[in-house]
């Protein structure tokens, strides 16, 4: 199967957030702590996973509705930003690939709405 410029532009971003949504997991490991009891560890680990969550969510409905993907990941940035205004080295690590991400899914609806060449 050879990949077109098509196919790139539909699966990077939904590539990329399953990435990110990994690497935001990661953040939720700091719950293992020696001395704690197993439910108090499973209620933290489950608590540090909400944005995780929230960011599985967003690309089941961004999956085949790109435009939703475009919104979601453009107004987490924009609230991260605000948020964090403070500390720019976390808006960089954080804001600014939820803000690639929702570029490349506008690129990707742009590329959906298309009308396709005849063959």
């Amino acid at each position: 199967m050879k990949w077109t410029r098509k196919d790139w532009i539909v699966w990077t971003p939904r590539v990329l957030s399953i990435l990110f949504i990994c690497f935001i997991s990661l953040f939720a490991l700091d719950v293992f702590e020696e001395g704690r009891s197993w439910t108090e560890i499973l209620v933290a680990l489950l608590m540090h996973l909400i944005p995780s969550y929230v960011l599985i969510l967003i690309l089941v409905f961004a999956w085949r509705r790109p435009w939703v993907g475009t919104i979601a990941y453009t107004a987490l940035a924009i609230a991260y930003g605000v948020i964090a205004r403070r500390h720019l080295s976390w808006i960089l690590v954080i804001a600014v690939p939820l803000l690639v991400m929702a570029v490349l899914f506008w690129l990707s609806w742009r590329a959906s709405r298309t009308p396709k060449a005849a063959s």
